[in-house]
């Protein structure tokens, strides 16, 4: 036994959704300043200038609308905007414009699904909005400003210390990704800070009453250092409790090279920001039909597919890499609607591997959730899983025709017949390519072996039919005569 498992890790996330708004919260700038030069998607408003009152991106408070239906969290009727004062070359105002007091969004839950089939409930203790800081790039020893950032509209998803594993973290991290882009709350792009997590991480001996001090690791970008980053801190203030000395409650930052977190600064207070209401935005109000009007665009969420995909049967891998594109996801749902779980069962597995083919199946890919990919036909789809169920195309067949299908291709049985793929299953042809595999003195030591109990000799019988019907036949079918005829 480790001296580790003597110890239990706790751990709350907050986490940053950039809201997939045109313009910034409160000016008119581009919030899209991927291709941009430093401080070109910038605004008057967003560099604190005198005269410059704020005006509230309603869009953006309809999106934080959709992401409280996304986390089972009801929405204010009234919220309002505070400052949260501090001093940054990245903050020209002086102060972040955020919502410490009333935030939108209430608290809700997440249900997280884990590897081994089991579920964590986190609690989500409230959302907010704010506007983002700008950035700072360092060189040796001075720092240049960039604003393009400033003002980039935000909720900030603040979920109570429900997580005790480095797994779960990375779960909820996962799932909380999922649950905004299927919303159309966020484009989700990862690589672009589009969500960011700070993993608030405390260790206490199991069965302790009080939890630890704990450290903060800002900024993380990806699901795997999420858990790498819990996982290395929670050794580190094991090893520090271990030695005698105690745990410091700071911020600290990942290093994903070293895989190690190092100190960036000890952590404030909220009494530190001295928080006051923004005079210059009114409160937002809402009405429960708004609200009900706005949350009812959004879409079949993740734990909806879920639930809908219980039935088929397919594994656990099979359903991530589905909601790894929200669009195919739409099209399995549709062929289920239609034509039944055995065909979608089967169109299912064909999407879950094109997705691992392209890379784009993986739960750790810093790419959002596609959205945009080309529609492909369900009927065409359903045509498909319907030949292969009835044996006129091979597997392999039937996969080549799936991936033309979405390459923009149409009509599969005219794609298989221009092909020459289709397999023959009249019993009257197949039977008599049979009897000349079995009246080939070539077939005689396989026949022999069979008749031995070496049943994999069969393998060879069918190749040949296989063979002299240039592919054709279909293969259980020949099988099944083989044996019947010795």
């Amino acid at each position: 036994m480790s001296i580790y498992d003597e110890y239990e890790m706790t751990i709350g996330i907050e986490c940053h959704v950039q809201l997939a708004t045109k313009t910034k919260l409160f000016s008119p700038a581009d919030n899209d300043a991927r291709d941009k030069e430093p401080n070109a998607a910038t605004h008057p408003i967003d560099f604190g200038l005198p005269g410059m009152l704020p005006i509230l991106n309603r869009e953006a408070v309809n999106l934080a609308i959709k992401a409280g239906k996304a986390l089972n969290a009801p929405i204010a009727r009234v919220s309002r905007f505070d400052r949260k004062h501090y001093f940054y070359p990245d903050l020209p105002k002086g102060y972040q414009t955020s919502q410490m007091y009333q935030p939108i969004i209430l608290a809700g839950h997440v249900d997280v699904p884990m590897e081994d089939g089991s579920s964590v409930r986190v609690r989500i203790h409230h959302a907010h909005m704010e506007e983002d800081a700008g950035k700072l790039t360092h060189y040796g020893d001075h720092s240049l400003v960039d604003l393009n950032r400033a003002g980039t509209p935000l909720i900030e998803i603040v979920s109570e210390p429900d997580i005790h594993s480095a797994a779960a973290a990375r779960g909820y991290a996962t799932e909380l990704y999922r649950l905004m882009t299927y919303a159309g709350v966020t484009h989700g792009d990862l690589y672009q800070g589009n969500m960011r997590f700070d993993v608030n991480i405390s260790v206490a001996k199991k069965g302790a009453t009080e939890l630890g001090k704990r450290a903060e690791v800002k900024n993380l970008n990806s699901f795997r250092s999420v858990e790498r980053a819990a996982e290395y801190e929670f050794k580190r203030q094991v090893d520090l409790l271990e030695s005698g000395e105690r745990v410091v409650q700071e911020t600290r930052g990942w290093h994903d090279d070293k895989q190690v977190t190092t100190s960036q600064r000890s952590k404030e207070d909220a009494q530190d920001y001295r928080y006051m209401p923004d005079a210059d935005i009114p409160p937002i109000v809402l009405s429960e039909e708004e609200i009900e009007r706005i949350q009812a665009e959004v879409s079949m969420l993740p734990g909806e597919y879920r639930e809908k995909w219980a039935g088929l049967g397919v594994d656990k891998s099979v359903i991530n890499s589905l909601l790894a594109n929200q669009n195919y996801a739409r099209i399995v749902t549709d062929i289920q609607d239609k034509a039944g779980d055995g065909a979608t069962k089967r169109v299912a597995n064909w999407f879950a591997s094109a997705l691992v083919a392209d890379g784009s199946g993986s739960d750790d890919d810093s790419t959002p959730v596609d959205v945009s990919a080309p529609y492909v036909s369900v009927d065409d789809l359903i045509v498909l899983a319907e030949m292969t169920e009835k044996a006129e195309l091979s597997s392999t067949n039937a996969k080549e025709l799936f991936n033309e299908l979405l390459g923009d291709a149409r009509d599969p049985r005219a794609l298989a017949e221009a092909k020459n793929m289709l397999q023959v299953s009249d019993e009257g042809a197949i039977a008599a390519v049979v009897d000349e595999v079995l009246a080939d003195p070539a077939s005689a030591a396989s026949i022999a072996d069979i008749k031995a109990g070496k049943d994999k000799a069969i393998g060879y019988l069918v190749g040949q039919v296989m063979k002299r019907s240039q592919g054709k036949a279909n293969p259980a079918m020949a099988q099944k005569m083989i044996r019947e005829k010795l």
